[in-house]
């Protein structure tokens, strides 16, 4: 498929080396690697195949940024964040445009991205000049006690595919503004979005070596050697579990800080009282943002007996009705998935719930033709022994359960190993809140299909992983807490 004038433009717009203390190079040896469009299989740029001795290069220029950027004035470090801001709403459409070339989501959803990715720098701007200590007498009132938050060093962040963009800016977004340094390893699938942030960041004037991008085939065998690396003091990792524990067990050498934003199985709660016209809704864009390529995408529908019927058909109706297509064309909602291995994956889950008796009510097959599209689908009577009750899907698949009380929902939605985030609809206040504290989950979406927000925690429990992105506790994650005893040579007045 020919690409258009725009399509081109956006695509040659972007820098495709490694971008190493401030300098844009090729990786050593001269490799490279092919970005694909997964709409059609076709090849649409090539970028750099970092080596070891680039990846080590990018956490000494790290290193060495790190000495001045610490100490560069916190008003300094937010304006650079708000211009880099600025220079990305200025140029949404064309980063929307690219982000769907590499990774496939409608362009609608990208710039939906865009937005989302953004709100992190403006909000880590803002917060650049509020990160406090304190000073308070000791309690015997003979010294003073002072603290001091510091930035904690160089940074390591892995970023997934799914959204290339946001999850780097809720990472890079704090890490700049508390003064920390970084380097940062793009999924193979998508690095075209994280190397035009780095230009962007380039003209907003960030100095060379503050942030880093090293793009490369082999994540593990480029990765691994740095984790391992005192001069590294945090690594933040968004991606599956298994190899998310890997990664710990690394980490574990030279205790690293690190921040785990890891997998889910999100269940999707809907009660007898709910407003089945909010619950559906809700349904729709908890699964099918991203295509339902996301760790917050809704998993699992467990619906109370006495509505479930009624709720599968209206989602099923909806789902069934969304327009599959590449992403760049007019009224498409759902685009491909990133690879052939994700949608066997998906396709795999969906021959095993109707193998053991789920009825499919939509979709359930490839989509023939160029590029890895799956049919939305929606699966009602699964049995508990799918695999996709317990596997993450990452795809546009909506398996249906009923429970019969409140207690049977709480159970179900807590029998995972995952506890990212869950989903809740009930008109009932007191229900809301039982079930609320009883979830074993780190987010909740009460009424409401989506939790995304740069000014709240993102991070879940259990095997979804610990650390939070956003918020003023994402900026807890780059600070280390130092205290001073402090003897000022007074006496307390006795009474």
């Amino acid at each position: 498929m020919a690409a258009t004038a725009d399509e081109t433009r956006v695509v040659e717009g972007v820098k495709t080396q490694l971008f190493i203390g401030g300098q844009w190079r090729d990786a050593t040896g001269g490799a490279t690697l092919d970005v694909e469009d997964p709409a059609t299989g076709e090849t649409i740029a090539t970028v750099a195949d970092a080596t070891h001795e680039d990846a080590d290069a990018a956490l000494a220029a790290a290193t060495e940024a790190f000495k001045t950027w610490r100490n560069v004035a916190p008003r300094e470090r937010a304006d650079i964040l708000r211009r880099a801001y600025d220079l990305i709403h200025a140029r949404a459409e064309e980063l929307a445009l690219l982000m769907t070339l590499e990774m496939g989501k409608p362009v609608a959803e990208s710039l939906g991205e865009i937005t989302y990715a953004n709100n992190f720098l403006r909000w880590y701007s803002e917060e650049a000049v509020r990160i406090n200590g304190r000073f308070t007498v000791n309690e015997t009132g003979k010294g003073r006690v002072l603290t001091l938050r510091q930035p904690i060093g160089p940074c390591l962040f892995i970023t997934p595919w799914n959204f290339p963009l946001a999850m780097g800016t809720r990472k890079i977004g704090p890490a700049l503004a508390t003064g920390c340094t970084c380097v940062v390893k793009p999924a193979k699938q998508t690095p075209l979005s994280m190397l035009a942030l780095a230009q962007i960041f380039e003209e907003a004037g960030l100095p060379g070596g503050v942030l880093n991008v090293i793009t490369a085939s082999s994540s593990g065998s480029i990765m691994a050697p740095l984790i391992e690396d005192p001069r590294v003091r945090k690594m933040s990792f968004t991606g599956s579990t298994p190899v998310g524990k890997e990664l710990i067990k690394q980490s574990a050498e030279q205790v690293l800080k690190v921040s785990m934003e890891l997998g889910g199985n999100a269940p999707f709660l809907v009660f007898e009282d709910a407003d089945l016209d909010a619950a559906v809704e809700g349904a729709l864009l908890a699964k099918m943002r991203n295509g339902g390529e996301a760790c917050t995408s809704a998993n699992r529908f467990h619906v109370h007996e006495s509505v479930a019927s009624e709720f599968a058909d209206r989602l099923a109706a909806k789902i069934g009705a969304l327009k599959v297509g590449r992403g760049t064309e007019d009224g498409i909602q759902v685009g491909p998935l990133i690879d052939e291995a994700q949608r066997s994956k998906v396709a795999e889950l969906v021959d095993d719930a109707v193998g053991k008796g789920a009825r499919v009510l939509t979709g359930g097959a490839r989509v023939d033709g160029a590029g890895y599209f799956y049919e939305p689908t929606v699966l009602a009577d699964v049995p508990d022994g799918a695999d996709l009750l317990s596997e993450e899907i990452f795809g546009p698949v909506a398996p249906i359960t009923t429970f019969a009380s409140d207690e049977e929902a709480i159970a179900r939605a807590n029998d995972t190993e995952y506890g990212l985030v869950s989903y809740i609809f009930t008109t009932d206040l007191n229900r809301a809140f039982k079930v609320i504290e009883s979830l074993e989950t780190g987010m909740i979406g009460l009424n409401q299909g989506m939790v995304s927000n740069a000014g709240a925690p993102f991070g879940g429990v259990k095997q979804s992983g610990f650390g939070r992105e956003g918020g003023p506790e994402g900026l807890d994650e780059y600070l280390e807490t130092k205290y001073v005893a402090m003897n000022v040579g007074t006496e307390p007045t006795a009474l």
